[in-house]
């Protein structure tokens, strides 16, 4: 096998252009010379934890440099990165500390509630019984800046197998309790390299980057940092998307390339006004992707005749690193279509409860498969649920139904299951009612997505209280809040006496609304 670390795509670019500036967060601006060397730090600091080659290490930060910088750092040790949003509650992340056995975890002071059982000292706590914590941006002595610091700025990447698992990123899947996706070093690395093709990207003519897609994710992971960092292109950070101040920053750092979700560019549409400098905008962009969930047709006109871009669609899952189609590049948009695969990658249309291909013919609807550097080795320690998706010959069920044109681009017919997509984030509905039934007034719950004009769907609850119970909506929302990441958590709640069902026990969730 060959040996291959993805920290490449930051040594590589770090050795040819070392002055370029590589990250802007606010007034901190970091040469890919400066990024590389403290990546370098983070990685001396993981080997003084113990940390070891194949361990994992949790990383819950948003669009800050240090997010970056210990990503690069974690992979230069030899270890998988593991990372986790930071809307999650402690509940949520002792259970994926527990599931992934991470060795450590660095969290981002004050945006989670961390599952310890010590104050940190020195910068190191225990949280449950084997992972070490290392807080970042607490601005006391001994935080994580503090920490690195004191490490030496020269550290020789540890030479992985292109096979070793590089990040795990988890996904709720259909099974409720999260499982984590096991991408391997060349999967993170061909993911990016189609960019070349794909969106034109030139490390000669590099690329300003709004990075304003959380990077715990894996869209904002791929196609955002780890590009940027491939080609020498500038991440400008924005922790937080509120379209007023994203169109400062691609106004004052002149962005060229833009990714988000449907929701985000519709928000960039609704916050533009008189005073905003449409014309220099558009001069300065250059490329446009969504993904996540449709593109309302609406908005594809509407972002081409403001900014003289054509948005391009893609489709991917965490499984697929995560790009596996988009639409090409100069061609007219194709509503509802997420475009061709991308080179080195084949799409197929299945019967959803075989292998077997359908009957080719246009705009027949199937079960679309993958296979491709792109899909992931497996679900970390769960061989049955890989055996379930992954056939002998690497083809993965992605539980989507489609069908495609005669010109060979895709189109998504419906979700997997029940998925919610809100926001551009994926809801699974199973996993919420397993959390609301363990309120002590809960007995039944069902939930479904309902549309919502600006997150696409909303969450919805309905559910059957415990007899004599006098919960109300306000109440199972209230303690909602507080089991369940704020994307996570229902908006509505109905309380009913009874759920639609079969004669088999199951809910009729198609007779909700």
């Amino acid at each position: 096998m060959k040996t291959y670390n993805l920290s490449s795509l930051l040594e590589a670019t770090s050795q040819e252009h070392p002055d370029r500036i590589a990250i802007v967060s606010g007034a901190t601006r970091l040469s890919f010379g400066q990024l590389d060397a403290t990546a370098n730090q983070v990685a001396n600091l993981l080997r003084s934890l113990g940390v070891e080659p194949g361990d994992k290490v949790a990383l819950m930060c948003p669009n800050v440099p240090q997010f970056t910088v210990i990503y690069y750092g974690i992979l230069k040790a030899g270890a998988t990165v593991v990372p986790l949003n930071v809307l999650l509650k402690a509940r949520e992340i002792a259970y994926h500390l527990s599931d992934s056995d991470a060795k450590a975890i660095f969290a981002f002071h004050g945006t989670a509630q961390l599952p310890i059982g010590a104050e940190a000292r020195g910068g190191v706590a225990t949280a449950g019984t084997s992972t070490h914590l290392v807080l970042i941006g607490s601005g006391t002595a001994d935080s994580c800046e503090h920490m690195i610091s004191e490490q030496s700025t020269s550290f020789e990447p540890v030479a992985t197998n292109e096979d070793d698992t590089a990040v795990v990123l988890y996904t709720s899947g259909t099974t409720g309790q999260p499982k984590g996706a096991e991408l391997r070093h060349r999967n993170m690395r061909d993911n990016v390299w189609f960019g070349g093709e794909v969106f034109r990207s030139d490390p000669d003519r590099p690329d300003t980057y709004l990075c304003a897609l959380p990077l715990f994710h894996s869209f904002g992971q791929s196609v955002v940092q780890n590009s940027a960092i491939a080609y020498g292109g500038t991440l400008v950070m924005l922790p937080r998307f509120e379209p007023p101040a994203a169109l400062e920053l691609m106004l004052t750092e002149s962005v060229t390339h833009l990714a988000g979700v449907p929701t985000m560019f519709w928000g960039l549409l609704g916050a533009l006004d008189e005073d905003t400098d449409v014309d220099r905008l558009a001069q300065n962009l250059r490329v446009a992707i969504s993904g996540g969930s449709a593109l309302p047709l609406e908005i594809h006109k509407e972002f081409e005749q403001r900014f003289g871009v054509t948005i391009l669609e893609g489709y991917g899952l965490s499984e697929t690193s995560p790009v596996a189609s988009f639409s090409t590049f100069g061609a007219p948009p194709r509503p509802g279509s997420v475009g061709v695969p991308i080179p080195g990658v084949e799409m197929a249309l299945t019967h959803p409860t075989s292998w077997d291909p359908i009957d080719w013919a246009p705009d027949a609807i199937g079960e679309i498969a993958i296979r491709g550097h792109n899909v992931f080795k497996g679900y970390l320690n769960r061989p049955g649920a890989t055996d379930e998706v992954l056939s002998p010959d690497g083809w993965f069920r992605t539980g989507d139904l489609g069908r495609r044109d005669a010109d060979g681009w895709y189109y998504i017919v419906d979700r997997a299951k029940d998925m919610i997509i809100r926001g551009g984030f994926n809801v699974y509905p199973r996993e919420i009612e397993e959390v609301l039934l363990t309120h002590p007034d809960v007995s039944l719950a069902a939930v479904i997505g309902v549309p919502h004009h600006s997150h696409g769907e909303e969450i919805k609850a309905i559910v059957v209280l415990t007899p004599g119970s006098t919960a109300s909506a306000d109440d199972i929302i209230r303690w909602s809040q507080g089991q369940m990441a704020s994307y996570k958590y229902p908006r509505e709640v109905d309380i009913v006496e009874s759920l639609p069902m079969t004669a088999t026990g199951k809910i009729l969730k198609r007779e909700l609304t």
